[in-house]
């Protein structure tokens, strides 16, 4: 923040990097957080650089750079920090030496290919909200033999158990056997959104491969590896500030 700013303690904490504003909001509840010797219980307070930040007794680190790295999600990983059910996560996988980082939506545990991962909470929710208008990009095998018309319910929007989806770009690729190929794209993030639609029209996923996020692709990235987003080509993509920060408000990302 420059001197003269003021940001929502939730927005600061998660442009620090230390947690999203979903976990900031959830640390402030169970009192973890100070200002200025004080603990706070409200999120919605609003902080200047003056103010003395805490983090479980300890000074709230200067905000690093925004950094975004791509990474191929092997399929019997879930995307969450820690799992109830003790399955292994992406972030027992990750590489030793990555810094403290946040997946930009989720892969469910029998899907794969691309995931997004950034140290800076307010990146990751601007990456994540629908108004951002992102395509995502997958390769879809499914048993079944589909078609064109079969399709079209997915091309124009398909209500599924009371809930619209949006219109998504579906194409079929190839027969073979049993299964059909399709690339599909999307510009929402709903829960096993790509599943629940081909089940709709009579098709069962059995592989699911994301291959691109707005202008970041998989490409040859192998299975488990890891790779950081050039800082130009972020600045380029999502506009962001010289020094790292996002841009500000109403300055949308590009994609």
């Amino acid at each position: 923040m420059a001197e003269d700013d003021s940001a929502r303690i939730a927005k600061v904490l998660a442009r620090a990097g230390v947690a999203s504003r979903r976990e900031a909001e959830v640390w402030i509840a169970e009192g973890r957080i100070a200002v200025n010797g004080k603990v706070i219980d409200t999120p919605a307070l609003t902080v200047t650089p003056a103010d003395r930040i805490e983090v479980d007794g300890r000074p709230l680190p200067a905000p690093e750079p925004a950094r975004l790295w791509r990474y191929h999600k092997p399929t019997g990983l879930v995307t969450t920090e820690r799992d109830e059910e003790g399955r292994e996560t992406v972030f027992d996988r990750l590489p030793a030496g990555l810094p403290r980082v946040m997946t930009v939506g989720r892969l469910d545990i029998t899907s794969e290919g691309l995931l997004l991962l950034t140290n800076d909470g307010d990146l990751k929710r601007r990456m994540e909200l629908p108004s951002t208008g992102w395509l995502r990009r997958y390769r879809v095998r499914v048993n079944g033999t589909p078609d064109d018309a079969s399709l079209q319910p997915l091309r124009e929007g398909i209500v599924i158990e009371r809930e619209l989806f949006q219109p998504m770009e579906v194409r079929v690729d190839r027969q073979q056997g049993a299964n059909a190929w399709l690339t599909v794209g999307l510009r929402e993030g709903r829960n096993r959104e790509v599943r629940r639609a081909m089940e709709a029209v009579g098709l069962v996923v059995n592989r699911l491969i994301r291959v691109g996020y707005g202008p970041f692709q998989l490409g040859d990235l192998a299975p488990g590896a890891v790779e950081e987003v050039p800082a130009r080509v972020l600045r380029d993509q999502l506009g962001l500030e010289p020094d790292g920060a996002p841009a500000p408000r109403g300055q949308a990302p590009r994609g």
